[in-house]
C-alpha cells in the first residue's frame, strides 16, 4: 500500500511506502501528514434516514440539489466542529462525504494524525477497532473519487481530501488545516471549510503525540449530523 506524505517544511510532496521505500519528489522532509485511502473499510453502522433520504430509492442517485447549502456538525470527544461545503468546485467530494456521514460511516473513527501548525486528519475506518499500525491505510473499499482540484486555497479552516499517490484515489479520509498550507493548493481537492469549532481543531492538533504524529489519546468522531445551512453559515469563514 502506498501512502502519500506531505512534506510540510520543504513545500514538496513525498510518495513513500510503509516499509520505508520511496519514490521521492524530494528528500528534504521534516514534517509529514499521511494521506492514504486504499483498502479495508469495515461495515458502517446505519443511521436513521431523514424524510428526504427515505423517499429516495437506494438504487437511485440523489440530485446534486440535495447536497447544496448543507453543513456537517462533527460531534467529537473534544467538542463540535461545523463544516460547510463547496459543491460548486468539488461536487463529487461533497456528495461522497455527505453520503458516508449519513450512513454512519464516520461514527467511531478517530483523528489519527495531528501535526501542529499544519493539519488534523481523520476518516479512516481502520481507526474504529483496527490495529494502530493500519491507521491511515483504510478507506471506503474500492470506491474512489476523482480529483477535483480548484483555485480554492488551503488555509486555516480548509476541509480537503486525503489521497494516495494517484490523484484519483480519494476515498474517505479528510483533513482540516489549522494553518495556511498554500503548498497543497491545486494538488488536493478542497471541498469545504470550518465555520465553527476551530478552537476544537486546535485542541485536537495539540494533543500529545508520538514520533509518527499519532495522538497518544486520539479524538473520536462520535457522530455527524447533516443539516441545512443557516444564512450566516452559507458565507461564514472559519471560526
Amino acid at each position: 500500500m502506498k501512502i502519500l506524505c506531505f512534506a510540510a517544511l520543504s513545500f514538496t510532496l513525498l510518495a513513500c511506502a510503509p516499509n520505508g521505500g520511496s519514490d521521492s519528489a524530494s528528500t528534504n522532509t521534516e514534517a509529514s501528514a499521511t494521506a492514504s485511502s486504499e483498502t479495508g473499510a469495515p461495515a458502517a453502522t446505519e443511521t436513521t434516514a431523514t424524510t428526504a433520504e427515505a423517499a429516495t430509492p437506494a438504487n437511485q442517485e440523489k440530485p446534486m440539489s440535495e447536497y447544496e447549502n448543507k453543513v456537517a456538525v462533527l460531534h467529537t470527544t473534544q467538542g463540535d466542529i461545523t463544516l460547510r461545503f463547496f459543491p460548486d468546485v468539488a461536487p463529487n467530494h461533497v456528495k461522497n462525504f455527505i453520503d458516508l456521514a449519513q450512513k454512519g460511516f464516520y461514527n467511531g473513527t478517530k483523528f489519527h494524525r495531528v501535526i501542529p501548525d499544519f493539519m488534523i486528519q481523520g476518516g479512516d475506518p481502520n481507526t474504529i477497532n483496527g490495529d494502530p499500525s493500519t491507521w491511515g491505510m483504510g478507506g471506503n473499499g474500492n470506491n474512489y473519487v476523482k480529483a477535483e482540484f480548484s483555485d480554492r486555497p488551503h488555509k486555516r479552516g480548509t476541509l480537503s481530501m486525503a489521497r494516495a499517490n494517484d490523484p484519483n484515489s480519494a476515498s474517505s479520509q479528510f483533513f482540516i488545516c489549522v494553518k495556511d498550507a498554500s503548498f497543497l493548493d491545486r494538488q488536493y481537492s478542497v471541498f469545504g471549510e470550518v465555520v465553527q469549532g476551530m478552537d476544537v481543531a486546535d485542541k485536537i492538533v495539540n494533543t500529545p503525540r508520538d514520533r509518527n504524529d499519532r495522538p497518544n489519546t486520539p479524538t473520536t468522531i462520535t457522530s455527524i449530523d447533516i443539516r441545512p445551512a443557516t444564512d450566516a453559515e452559507k458565507s461564514s469563514a472559519a471560526q
